[in-house]
């Protein structure tokens, strides 16, 4: 049984995401239809490519993947499909895909170019519909486009490092249902600056000297749970997409406030990195790569 996801920025007030439903449901009658998400904020493309990156993989190899953020065809908004890591996305060029093609190279990549036979403007229910129930029932992407060989990026999405590799620049891409703040800085890529200094994380007027490997870190365990008071704590991690996260322990926006709330920080603000070389002879040092030391710097 073929599976398609379905991404969108529809929400669930409007039919958009019923009708996508029904419209593939007509045509398979026997496919498995899985919401990823209808929440994605609207035509926001880097919300949009962190959510697909962290969520395609969990399904089997062949299923189809319809990302509907900022669709309608232009001059500059091509549609295309991409098969990648054998799985199938479908979506428009609008820098969706960059996230993880940045990561995983694509088998093949065509541009979409069967709306002449279209004439509808809603174009995820006919385009992006119409081209992953062709691929479901075993059809190849060079019957529905020509093959092209790149995709256009996310701007800004890539973090910054200085010369002297002392300081990343970083940005918000995402904030979760807890309000905990996602940025676009990737553990391999903080441990390839990093090279085992010391680091101040400094998010507007808080700075973070510790990464901790989970939440419940934080907590000292050893305290009788009536003394403790955890809730509330600010703490940085990577979280399960490998991505550094501004969090709020047992965050609730109704109680002890969330990440984003208590620091004030919303999409695209700026996250600082700074390394703190130690107080020896450093030159020539070759610093050992230690995740699993990262929260000793207290």
């Amino acid at each position: 049984m073929a599976i398609i996801t379905l991404t969108t920025d529809f929400g669930e007030k409007d039919y958009f995401a019923g009708a996508t439903r029904g419209a593939i449901y007509s045509e398979l009658s026997d496919v498995k239809i899985v919401d990823i998400s209808h929440a994605v904020s609207p035509f926001n493309i880097p919300e949009a490519a962190y959510i697909i990156q962290n969520a395609y993989n969990s399904f089997p190899k062949g299923t189809i993947h319809i990302i509907g953020i900022d669709s309608e065809l232009n001059p500059e908004n091509k549609h295309i499909a991409v098969k990648l890591d054998g799985h199938y996305f479908v979506c428009a060029n609008n820098g969706i895909m960059s996230m993880i093609c940045s990561e995983i190279a694509p088998e093949q990549i065509v541009e979409i170019n069967i709306h002449d036979k279209i004439t509808s403007s809603f174009t995820v229910l006919d385009v992006f519909v119409q081209v992953a129930c062709h691929i479901a029932r075993g059809g190849t992407l060079d019957v529905i486009g020509k093959n092209i060989s790149g995709i256009k990026p996310i701007k800004n999405i890539t973090p910054y490092v200085n010369d002297d590799k002392t300081q990343i620049i970083g940005s918000v891409i995402y904030i979760d249902n807890y309000g905990n703040v996602v940025t676009n800085i990737k553990r391999h890529f903080f441990e390839s600056v990093q090279k085992g200094r010391r680091f101040e994380i400094t998010a507007r007027h808080y700075t973070f000297k510790t990464i901790y490997h989970k939440y419940s870190d934080i907590v000292n365990f050893d305290i009788p749970e009536n003394k403790r008071h955890d809730e509330g704590r600010r703490l940085v991690v990577f979280n399960s997409g490998d991505f550094l996260e501004i969090a709020v322990y047992k965050s609730n926006s109704a109680t002890v406030g969330s990440a984003s709330t208590l620091l004030g920080l919303g999409l695209m603000d700026a996250i600082s990195i700074k390394f703190i070389p130690d107080p020896i002879n450093l030159q020539d040092v070759d610093y050992p790569q230690q995740v699993h030391k990262i929260s000793d710097f207290e």
